[in-house]
Order: structure tokens, then C-alpha cells, then sequence
């Protein structure tokens, strides 16, 4: 997993309209969070918590991204099914939760499978990574970087 401080990978990814992304070249303060699966209960309830505190991101000056293996089109359909108003990123072949040290085996009600690990990293003004939540709640977790960026 990287450090506060580093940089991000230099990693392309493409939205849930298709453009292409290269996450180096955004411009921070910036909020990447990771998760699971597009959909589900844990990851609609996180999906849903930054929605409804969008607006103090935005007056914060800090974007949000979300990113799961899911593909463009699951994307596109679960930011349309439930409003979201910030991009989610397709890593369908997981290279940035690879490099971020967020791929590995997971355990859901007794069975071990391979997947993304729930996180989030706040990457600053100069693109370097500020602060890691390695693991996070999903439904408390805006509120917590709001807190973290003083705007809570």
C-alpha cells in the first residue's frame, strides 16, 4: 500500500462516459474511494452517502471519484439508477487497486474470494497522497473525510 506522500500510479482508467482518465494528470484536492461492486448494499449505501454530501465536497473544492473492476456500462447505469453527480472509474482489470495494494482475498459470510478492498485516498493539491482509510464503514465514511478535510 502506498504512503502519504507518495503519487498516485500512473494509471488510465476510463469513466462511466467513456473518456479516458488519467489519474496523475487530475487536478487536487481529489477524494478516489474504492469499492467492491457497483449495486450492492454496502457499495449503494457508500455511493449514496458521498451524493448526499456532495455539496459540502464541491464547496470544499474537492472532487469525488469512485472506482470498482465494474465495467463502463455498469457504471453508467448505476450512477443514472441512483443520482450520483461525481464519475465512477472502470479498473476492470484492477491495475490501480493492484498497485494501491487493494486487491487481495477477501471473506463474505464464510467464503474466501479475490476482490477489492473498501478504501478511500484523499490526494492533495499536488497529486500526492495525503490520507489512506485502508478500511472504511460504508455508510459513515463521507462524513469521516469531511471531518478529516475540516468541513464537517
Amino acid at each position: 500500500m502506498p504512503n502519504v506522500g507518495d503519487q498516485l500510479p500512473d494509471i488510465t482508467l476510463s469513466d462511466d462516459q467513456g473518456q479516458e482518465i488519467k489519474l496523475q494528470t487530475l487536478p487536487g484536492p481529489y477524494v478516489l474511494y474504492l469499492y467492491p461492486k457497483d449495486d450492492t448494499p454496502g457499495c449503494t449505501k457508500e455511493a449514496c452517502a458521498f451524493r448526499d454530501n456532495y455539496g459540502a465536497f464541491k464547496a470544499a473544492g474537492v472532487q469525488v471519484y469512485g472506482v470498482s473492476p465494474d465495467s463502463v456500462t455498469s457504471h453508467t447505469k448505476f450512477r443514472e439508477k441512483y443520482h450520483l453527480p461525481f464519475p465512477l472509474l472502470a479498473d476492470t482489470d484492477h491495475r490501480l487497486a493492484d498497485a494501491l495494494g487493494m486487491w487481495g482475498e477477501k471473506k463474505f459470510m464464510g467464503k474466501s474470494f479475490t476482490g477489492v478492498q473498501r478504501s478511500t485516498f484523499v490526494i492533495g493539491t499536488d497529486g500526492t497522497i495525503e490520507k489512506v482509510y485502508p478500511d472504511v464503514k460504508p455508510d459513515e465514511h463521507a462524513m469521516e473525510i469531511l471531518r478529516y478535510l475540516g468541513k464537517a
